[in-house]
């Protein structure tokens, strides 16, 4: 017992205690030789680091581009204040270092986004060059350096500084191309922005006819005046495995992450990663902040209906209208099912319907051609029914009037 007890402690003295990334830029995307090397174009590698004061486990985390011709899963731990190396293809790319781990793919010289997820699928950092890099120099070999969590420069040594505290640099530019007189700093920002709220779950399909891994999706409405910039938002499932999906700048598609004045925004499952329940599932729209701005909860999905934001409470409709207003309609056979509406829905002052979500004159003109395409027999026996009772209301009335009849006094 005294020989366990003293093993457990051991343990706990001496194995090393893994912090967690919980705020952007904990880690970061701190160098990246996109040119290649003086010896190969080929030889690329980025560099990761750590500005924690304890190590952190990178099991389950990604290191990928935007069009995720690079998606790297990433292993081992980043020492506390350290950096971690990645090399492409090979562990010769950067001589006399060795590489933490090698990925293959090439970045392009014409400019890259990247974004690094942590296990829950948060994004941690971004280095976006979707437009092009803002440094390095692919004639000398200088890489492209972080100053601080925004700005960038061109490192000052050819081949850049892997694995050690990046240089003074020799030309500074920011992610906007926009010269500064660069500040380091080494603590997470605390920028005061305000975002709008507006932002709305608009349609949601769980239970596709098709594959649920490759069809399920989720549509935001913007009822704003105004374009809204997703990127950094947050789409949250709330039941089962809760995954958190960070928007990135641009999705792997090419669309960017901007959602227009009374536009729609769709979300497809192998982007977000987010697995819809088909028995019962929510989802919460949350700023980068944090902060909800919109839910919905549903039951029991039924197999090829979207879930629909109206005016008068969420319904299901076998309507699918990706990218566009809400239409509510109901098979044959199947009526709709609406609930109250979510706590942050609320109707316009005119109690109109706000655009993009379907109208109550919508659903009551379905529910009407529902009735109208019910069965044409069940019609004709309940006409039946009502004409039967009828003869014999009638015909009851008739035998009283002639029994009160037969009964009065003859004079």
């Amino acid at each position: 017992m005294r020989k366990a007890c003293a093993i457990f402690i051991l343990s706990f003295l001496f194995c090393p205690f893994f912090a967690s990334a919980t705020n952007m830029f904990d880690v970061v995307i701190n160098e990246i030789a996109w040119m290649g090397t003086a010896s190969s174009s080929n030889d690329e590698w980025m560099e990761l680091k750590n500005n924690t004061g304890a190590p952190i486990d990178l099991s389950g985390w990604t290191l990928q581009t935007a069009d995720e011709k690079i998606k790297i899963s990433l292993t081992g731990a980043i020492p506390a204040n350290e950096f971690y190396l990645l090399e492409r293809t090979d562990d010769n790319t950067v001589p006399d270092i060795t590489a933490d781990q090698i990925y293959t793919g090439a970045l392009s010289n014409n400019g890259q986004d990247l974004w690094l997820y942590d296990g829950n699928n948060n994004i941690i950092d971004e280095a976006d060059f979707y437009a092009g890099w803002t440094a390095g120099d692919n004639a000398t070999k200088q890489t492209i350096e972080r100053i601080d969590n925004n700005n960038w420069q061109t490192s000052k040594d050819v081949g850049g500084t892997p694995k050690t505290q990046n240089g003074s640099g020799t030309t500074e530019v920011s992610n906007n191309e926009q010269k500064t007189n660069p500040t380091p700093n080494t603590q997470n920002p605390t920028p005061n922005i305000t975002y709008p709220s507006g932002i709305l779950l608009n349609e949601i399909l769980p239970n596709p006819e098709g594959s649920d891994e490759t069809d399920e999706w989720i549509e935001l409405y913007n009822s704003n005046n105004f374009d809204v910039d997703l990127s950094g938002w947050k789409i949250q499932d709330t039941a089962g495995t809760i995954t958190t999906f960070t928007i990135p700048k641009h999705l792997p598609d090419g669309r960017q992450a901007n959602i227009s004045a009374g536009g729609f925004l769709v979300f497809k499952r192998p982007d977000t990663k987010i697995m819809l329940n088909n028995d019962e599932d929510g989802l919460n729209i949350l700023t980068p902040d944090n902060q909800l701005i919109d839910s919905a909860e549903y039951t029991k999905a039924p197999l090829g209906q979207s879930y629909n934001k109206t005016n008068s409470g969420w319904q299901w409709s076998a309507t699918l209208t990706p990218e566009s207003k809400n239409i509510i309609s109901a098979p044959a056979g199947v009526k709709n099912s609406s609930k109250t509406l979510s706590k942050t829905q609320k109707p316009d002052k005119n109690n109109t319907v706000e655009p993009g979500l379907a109208g109550i004159s919508q659903s009551t003109n379905t529910n009407q051609n529902y009735i109208k395409n019910q069965n044409p027999w069940f019609l004709f026996f309940a006409a039946l029914a009502l004409t039967i009772i009828s003869a014999v209301i009638v015909l009851l009335i008739k035998i009283r009037l002639k029994g009160a009849k037969n009964l009065t006094p003859k004079t």
